[in-house]
């Protein structure tokens, strides 16, 4: 084998080397790219569900907290909005039963499943 021949093999050698690392590398890159991107999105995302905390669905306002039959409920001062947490609903309307009349009658068999059509 003449020297031309080890020389012309040993460059596509190294050139299939180099190859390889460059697809090596860049592989890297694109993962190391990917993660990047995914903890920035959970950091938009935990910084957006921050601003929402103690915010109107409706209308965006901060709510304020307000008592209700002994229940703390948030209201919007600017739709005047009522939200309740779980169960709260339930609570006020068994300690405002009479005052409700028909309304909290109907309501509270609504809310136990028995809907009139």
């Amino acid at each position: 084998m003449a020297d031309d021949e080890k020389d012309r093999l040993g460059d596509k050698l190294r050139d299939v080397e180099r190859a390889r690392e460059d697809l090596y590398f860049a592989e890297r890159d694109r993962e190391l790219i990917a993660k990047l991107r995914q903890a920035k999105e959970k950091e938009q995302e935990e910084t957006l569900k921050e601003l929402a905390k103690r915010r109107c669905p409706k209308c965006g306002e901060r709510l304020l907290e307000r008592t209700l039959h002994q229940v703390t409920v948030e209201e919007c001062p600017s739709c005047q909005g009522l939200w309740l947490d779980h169960g709260e609903l339930e609570h006020i309307l068994e300690r405002s039963k009479e005052s409700l009349g028909y309304f909290g009658e109907w309501l509270r068999r609504w809310l136990g499943g028995e809907r009139d059509s």
